[in-house]
């Protein structure tokens, strides 16, 4: 409780800083002003104000109190224009794409292009100890093959973990993929033949355009806002004029703009899908990692029909190396579980083992709370630093969840050159134009916030604000 109390405070003082009635240089309130006038102890003010002067939005005068630094602004917000529909075209990014996953998993480089949780932010003691145990304990189930859908007591977990968040899913509903990648392969495959027109969002996981590409289908993109995510009458208006097979959408803290989708226009667009017998792959990888109180609902929530293929892992938040994804495919499942054979048989029996028995001790949501708060805590801090080490003219996405920034660059930074030139010094980035079928983003570039704050992170930020600063002068 204490932890959201400093955190309550911290946000109010940089609210006041955002808005301007805390200039910079100017003195913060006292530690007993302030804890009046908020509600809270002088040792809650005092905890929140530490944290701010170890992020470097405030500095501390021997004698005279906490001074707001000069260079504490963040960056505004990135808008998102408006731009006209084009019509469905093959996806033609692979290249750039390759050459963006190159670095997955590299040491050598400041990893700001990876979206995973850092070392130190997963629970490595536990799920080793666990997954120890679980070998050691049934050695022939842990070494053979589990079974097509997946392990059974690990599929029961998931099911019961989605009843309560108000997802229908009955015991036997799930099957359990080698990560969310596999979700959406199953799901697009069970919904869509070669040469289908898709509906996506834009910007959308480059992964998602390449899986496109891979399986032949062709894209008609509509606009997310950073903040509201896939409004509903765009969707509406692509429907009226495109003949869509199929749409793949991620209403919870899209990557890379972390927009979200409010929940009565998720049930707006699940209707009006419904209406015309479209199914809806729903990316859902990253809605547990929310920053606000209540979990955001999902797509898959309001499905009556079976239409949603509800997708997810738990890459994001306890094991990345594990590739352990599932989906809740609805009436797709005999589709997507023959094609499961088919393509691995299944998935790693241990990992899947291993994270059953994390779930049945009720680790996980202990685990979560942690990391939503170190989540973000880091988002502040790398807005504080882009403010400061960026050229005017950037913006920046102010996200409720999720673990990426989405940055807009002055218009002379091309994005690709950009990331060329980081790489050259060790800083790896993802570019805008990788996120998108069209010639959109060219200016915009992805940071991931996963791993904790550094000296070496600091320093590659530093270097990408150099290099876009002097593209700028060029």
């Amino acid at each position: 409780m204490e932890t959201y109390r400093y955190r309550t405070v911290e946000k109010n003082v940089m609210s006041m800083i955002d808005a301007g009635a805390l200039g910079l240089g100017d003195k913060l309130p006292s530690l007993r002003s302030l804890s009046a006038r908020l509600g809270v102890s002088v040792s809650t003010v005092n905890q929140a104000y530490l944290e701010l002067e170890r992020k470097g939005v405030i500095e501390a005068r021997t004698r005279s109190g906490f001074f707001v630094r000069r260079e504490s602004k963040r960056l505004p917000r990135t808008e998102t224009a408006p731009t006209p529909m084009a019509q469905p075209r093959p996806v033609t990014r692979i290249g750039l794409i390759q050459s963006v996953l190159e670095s997955v998993g590299a040491a050598d480089r400041v990893a700001l292009d990876v979206i995973a949780p850092g070392p130190q932010r997963m629970p490595l003691r536990e799920l080793g100890r666990i997954t120890a145990a679980m070998v050691r304990a049934e050695p022939e189930r842990a070494m053979g093959y589990a079974p097509i859908p997946g392990d059974q007591k690990l599929i029961r977990q998931i099911a019961y973990r989605s009843m309560e968040f108000g997802i229908p899913a009955d015991p036997d509903d799930p099957l359990i993929t080698s990560g969310c990648m596999e979700a959406l392969y199953l799901s697009l495959r069970s919904v869509c033949r070669r040469g289908d027109t898709v509906l996506i969002q834009s910007p959308t996981y480059y992964c998602f355009l390449q899986l496109l590409e891979t399986l032949g289908l062709r894209a008609i993109e509509v606009p997310s806002d950073p903040e509201h995510g896939v409004s509903p009458g765009e969707l509406a208006r692509a429907l009226k004029t495109f003949d869509i097979a199929a749409c793949v959408l991620a209403p919870n803290f899209n990557n890379p703009d972390s927009s979200l989708t409010p929940d009565e226009a998720k049930r707006e667009i699940v209707d009006m899908l419904a209406r015309r017998d479209i199914p809806l792959v729903e990316d859902d990888v990253y809605t547990d990692l929310h920053f606000g109180p209540k979990r955001p609902g999902t797509f898959k929530q309001f499905d009556k029909k079976g239409l949603v293929l509800l997708c997810s892992s738990f890459s994001k938040t306890i094991a990345p190396g594990f590739r352990v994804g599932w989906m809740l495919p609805g009436r797709y499942r005999q589709k997507a579980l023959e094609i499961k054979a088919t393509t691995n048989v299944s998935s790693s029996a241990p990992a899947q083992m291993a994270i059953a028995e994390y779930l049945r001790q009720g680790r996980l949501e202990r685990h979560l709370k942690k990391l939503r708060t170190d989540l973000e805590r880091q988002m502040d801090t790398m807005q504080l630093h882009l403010g400061r080490h960026f050229p005017a003219g950037t913006r920046v996405t102010h996200p409720v969840g999720g673990a990426v920034l989405w940055l807009e660059l002055p218009k002379s930074v091309d994005s690709v050159e950009l990331f060329f030139q980081a790489r050259a010094e060790g800083v790896g980035i993802a570019p805008g134009a990788i996120f998108s079928t069209q010639d959109k983003f060219a200016n915009y570039i992805r940071l991931s916030c996963g791993c904790p704050w550094t000296d070496e992170l600091e320093q590659g930020v530093r270097t990408l604000g150099r290099l876009a600063g002097s593209m700028c002068r060029s």
